[in-house]
């Protein structure tokens, strides 16, 4: 009965460990709908790592990300979600 369980318990420490220090277009387009969102609305500063935009894929994401953040403080705005 342990061994299904120690299977279980590696693979989420594997799943876990791949994410950290991802430069991949879903996580640069999830840095970019943060930091678009948020210095439109004026909610907060995103700071991203220096070293992730050698990744086109990371700037890809990034570019597409910020456009949506944008949009999207600017539609909650105009539906008065936010101040």
């Amino acid at each position: 009965m342990k061994k299904p369980l120690i299977y279980f318990l590696t693979l989420q420490i594997l799943l876990f460990g791949c994410r950290h220090g991802e430069k991949t277009v879903e996580s640069g387009y999830d840095d970019g709908y943060a930091e678009g969102y948020s210095s439109e609305c004026k909610v907060k500063l995103t700071i991203v790592p220096e070293n992730y935009w050698k990744s086109a894929e990371y700037s890809k994401g990034y570019n597409l990300g910020r456009n949506d953040g944008i949009q999207a403080c600017t539609n909650d705005k105009k539906n008065m979600n936010i101040n």
